[in-house]
């Protein structure tokens, strides 16, 4: 019976209505046929749940207790029923994943816009690069845009923004700094899985520096944790505490004069920022929506 839930519609509201002839007018079935209903509720269940009255009808206890259930089982199929119209007309949260840099720092001036332009909700996840491509793929996410391309077949990858990574302190330090330099200082790095860390290691072997003679106070998977340590340093310290790091995360810093920039002898530690969403979504009107705002901001 829970199959065909019109009859118990019919059963509501001949409760609402008070009213067998009622009842019929309001859902445009004759009269004999909300009995006929009404009985066929009585004998599925094999007990009286509506007795007539010359006033109206009365529930019996059995009535009563079909009645709650009724009313329960009403509210969660209208409540389906938005989410289903939700999906048709489009009503849904857009998910965006991006890589911590991105996430943190860039993403964020644009949320409001990208919401306005797709007319929905936008959420954003962040995380590293290779677990949000994960996201991508398993459709937990609509678009990604990451520092890395972790290249995977059905995604496509749009090259979008470059970004520079650079050597910086809380001290006043050297602008370009050679591979000696470099051992002068206390440091801070990314963990390991993290991109920043492999490409300023390629790097750094260029220029026959290995990383593990550095003197290394921590590593941090966040950029912002690193950014913070090396803010509340000691700025009397006879060895400067630094890290390496994208431009976009120490830029409002580095312009207030809190944190001092330096690159390496030269040597420019660039990298793209890339966009990715799934080959199945290349026609979807949300993602194409949301990939070309992206693309169309030249610089960030």
């Amino acid at each position: 019976m829970l199959k065909d839930f019109a009859k118990l519609q019919t059963f509501l509201m001949v409760i609402k209505e008070k009213s067998f002839s009622k009842a019929s007018a309001k859902l445009g079935i004759s009269q004999p046929a909300v009995t006929q209903q009404i009985k066929f509720i009585e004998d599925y269940l094999d007990t009286k749940i509506v007795e007539r009255k010359k006033n109206g009808i009365l529930l019996t206890k059995e009535g009563e207790d079909l009645y709650r259930i009724a009313l329960r089982l009403e509210k969660a199929i209208t409540n389906s029923e938005k989410e289903l119209l939700k999906i048709i007309n489009k009503e849904f949260t857009f998910v965006m994943g991006s890589s911590f840099a991105i996430g943190n720092y860039i993403l964020p001036n644009y949320l409001g816009e990208i919401k306005k332009r797709i007319g929905n909700e936008v959420f954003m996840n962040v995380d590293l690069s290779s677990n949000v491509i994960d996201q991508l793929i398993d459709k937990k996410i609509d678009v990604a845009l990451i520092e890395s391309p972790v290249f995977e077949d059905g995604i496509i990858y749009r090259e979008w923004v470059e970004d520079e990574l650079v050597l910086f302190s809380n001290q006043p330090i050297k602008k370009h700094l050679s591979a000696d330099d470099l051992m002068q200082f206390d440091w801070i790095c990314r963990n390991e899985e993290s991109h920043t860390r492999r490409l300023t290691a390629e790097v750094f072997e260029e220029i026959g520096v290995q990383c593990n003679n550095f003197n290394v106070l921590g590593v941090l998977a966040s950029p912002t944790a690193i950014k913070e340590s090396i803010l509340h340093a000691d700025k009397n310290s006879e060895r400067p505490l630094v890290s390496i790091m994208s431009r976009h995360v120490i830029q409002n810093e580095i312009d207030n004069g809190m944190l001092y920039e330096a690159r390496l002898k030269n040597h420019k530690i660039m990298r793209k920022f890339y966009i990715a969403y799934s080959k199945e979504r290349k026609h979807d009107a949300f993602v194409d929506n949301v990939v070309n705002y992206l693309l169309s901001l030249h610089k960030i």
